[in-house]
């Protein structure tokens, strides 16, 4: 029973790093697919499409995914996509906006709706919590390998065009207007930075803390619309309770 007990968990444990990479692979062809569709498909002319591909290599995507994801934006992959913004609340009243790119928004309306209903929230009309976010362009530059002080790298992010900086013990992260997201970019990327991430985001205004009560129930609800395969960003407007984290 030991034997096929520890291959049990061998077989348990690669499941779920399976399916783990199976949700980066996800991830990387919404991102594929955005950058394809919003500028050229050849990377050669599209800088932000290059920055997902370079991340694509880096997690191991075959290229057959790779290419499967530009071809859809190309109008060669058959299905057609639409991007969909869905805003609502979570248990306490706290905001919610959740970003999806779906074949079938039929489907995926439903099935965000009945995530929110079975969590203990509701699913509000367009406009409803919107306005309590700010669209940013975001940058984020790891600090690994990289010879900068925090005064040198703010000093270039803001040649560069950029709006503020903040920074962690890992990483510098950098704020823009979204329109001037694409022109920051490529000056750091021609400044010779290697960035991890370029995209146009939501970040809250101001944040709620979610009752103490109805934590479970919020993880909860975050939790299914981050592995519900439609759904591309989750964003929030809400702080759990330090007793929780």
């Amino acid at each position: 029973m030991s034997g096929h007990s520890k291959w049990h968990n061998i077989q348990g444990r690669k499941n779920a790093q399976d399916a783990k990479r199976g949700k980066i692979f996800q991830k990387i062809s919404r991102d594929l697919y955005q950058a394809a569709k919003a500028g050229d498909p050849d990377p050669e002319n599209n800088p932000q499409l290059r920055l997902v591909m370079e991340k694509a290599r880096a997690a191991n995507m075959p290229k057959d995914n790779v290419q499967r994801a530009i071809d859809k934006a190309s109008g060669l992959g058959g299905a057609k996509f639409e991007e969909i913004t869905y805003e609502g609340y979570g248990p306490g009243g706290t905001a919610i906006m959740v970003s999806a790119l779906t074949d079938n928004k039929n489907r995926t309306a439903a099935e965000v709706r009945s995530a929110f209903t079975h969590h203990g929230g509701s699913l509000g009309a367009s406009g409803s919590v919107s306005y309590m976010f700010d669209r940013k362009g975001y940058i984020v530059i790891l600090r690994d390998g990289l010879d900068k002080t925090e005064d040198d790298m703010l000093m270039d992010a803001l040649d560069a065009g950029a709006d503020d900086m903040k920074t962690t013990d890992d990483e510098f992260q950098i704020y823009t207007d979204p329109s001037s997201l694409g022109d920051v970019r490529d000056a750091l990327q021609k400044a010779g930075y290697d960035l991890d991430t370029a995209e146009v985001r939501m970040f809250p205004e101001t944040t709620t803390e979610v009752p103490a009560d109805k934590t479970q129930q919020y993880t909860g609800l975050i939790d299914e619309l981050e592995n519900n395969d439609d759904v591309q960003d989750v964003y929030e407007a809400a702080v759990l309770p330090e007793s929780s984290n």
